[in-house]
């Protein structure tokens, strides 16, 4: 009798733990679930770096003279692609070069409705490809034409030593982290 004694204390014992398991299990699945925050990927151009050498747009942005261009990069939506990490070439129309447009054009361009417009427009000022002023020179020499982002392509050309693009002077060349800009006063309508 003292065995059966024993079994039933045990077998009690095992009963009331595996209840107790079972009401721990419970209480875990009864348990709130967190909210979870979604965050919209603002894509490579929000990304926050002031430790790394600037790239085109961040550049850009640090040039009183470009203030209109950065205006339609962002208004265009291809800051994404003048941050990529290249290499790059770009051909950047100063605030001068877009008031020698007609009137209002920029401002219509800039419009929401004129969007994949005006990235057009701007995907014109950019080769994907590596052109400091010296492969430049070369390319003019071998008469070569660069392609655009655009898909159209350009004359570059060599004039007492000064290098044109669809005859349009680059004024000066600025070495960014992902490639060149070079400075011109005039807009590159395609």
């Amino acid at each position: 009798m003292k065995i059966f004694k024993i079994v039933y204390l045990v077998a009690l014992l095992l009963f009331f733990s595996c209840k107790k398991e079972n009401s721990s299990t419970n209480n875990t699945n009864t348990i709130s679930v967190e909210k979870k925050e979604v965050v919209k990927s603002q894509g490579q151009a929000s990304v926050k770096d002031e430790v790394s050498d600037p790239n085109a747009l961040q550049k850009a942005k640090s040039i009183a003279d470009f203030s209109t261009l950065v205006t339609a990069i962002e208004a265009g939506g291809v800051q994404d692609a003048v941050v990529n990490a290249g290499p790059l070439t770009i051909f950047a129309p100063l605030n001068t070069a877009f008031e020698k447009l007609p009137v209002n054009t920029v401002e219509d361009l800039l419009k929401s409705e004129n969007k994949s417009k005006l990235a057009f427009v701007l995907k014109n000022h950019v080769a994907p490809a590596n052109f400091p002023l010296e492969q430049l020179k070369k390319e003019a020499k071998k008469g070569r034409k660069l392609y655009m982002a655009s898909g159209n392509y350009m004359e570059v050309e060599n004039k007492e030593g000064k290098i044109y693009v669809n005859g349009v002077e680059i004024i000066q060349t600025v070495k960014v982290s992902n490639g060149w800009i070079h400075v011109i006063d005039q807009v590159l309508v395609p």
